[in-house]
């Protein structure tokens, strides 16, 4: 299938698909095809190295990333996503399923199928309101589990505990417990509870070095 106006090409992409891996070239190609096919307006661009395709007024539409064993599209509405994964059995990664996991063409829908949906994706981006949703993708991750070490040392430290209760963020809770766990060697471990407790104290998250100072 040719594709709809090759003056929409982005340059980019050519180079991404010749890099990728000879499994993963026909699909990247494939959706780009349907992109085309779905919404001929469609603009071609690169965002966190993978090819996107997006609506005129900056909304994405759709993109696919390329691995070493297999390739994920995603799209970019709930109700398109839904209507594919209800559709056509492709695997999904996370959340409400609007990342596709993808190793070969035969994972991907008929094009009739597929172009269908990417048009649904791109009639809602066309709306200008967000159209994919953080909660959409992400599956939550449980509550960490605090071990009893950690916990004791903690008990006795009363600054620590406040701050480690008093994190709004989970994910920082959890950095700690698992900046813990992960500790192959047991004077690792505890020597990363007494760093941990001293941090906590000063009222610091675990990369704290590494935050955007406002």
């Amino acid at each position: 299938m040719a594709l709809a106006n090759k003056n929409s090409y982005d340059a980019r992409i050519d180079a991404y698909i010749a890099k990728a891996q000879p499994f993963a070239r026909p699909i990247i190609e494939y959706l780009r095809e349907s992109a085309h096919a779905a919404w001929p307006e469609v603009v071609e661009t690169m965002k966190w190295h993978q090819p996107f395709f997006c609506h005129a007024n900056g909304k994405i539409i759709c993109h696919v990333g390329a691995f070493k064993q297999h390739c994920r599209i995603g799209l970019w509405n709930s109700a398109a996503a839904k209507q594919l994964r209800e559709a056509h059995k492709v695997p999904t990664e996370a959340g409400e399923g609007l990342v596709f996991r993808v190793e070969s063409l035969k994972d991907l829908p008929a094009r009739k199928l597929f172009v269908a949906c990417i048009r649904g994706a791109a009639e809602a981006a066309a709306t200008g309101k967000a159209t994919m949703r953080r909660k959409d993708y992400q599956t939550p991750k449980p509550p960490a589990v605090v071990p009893d070490d950690l916990a004791a040392a903690l008990k006795k430290n009363k600054a620590a505990q406040k701050a480690f209760d008093g994190f709004t963020a989970p994910s920082h809770r959890r950095e700690y417990v698992e900046w813990i766990t992960s500790a192959k060697q047991e004077e690792t471990r505890k020597r990363r509870i007494a760093q941990a407790v001293e941090m906590l104290a000063a009222g610091k998250t675990r990369n704290w070095k590494y935050e955007t100072k406002r």
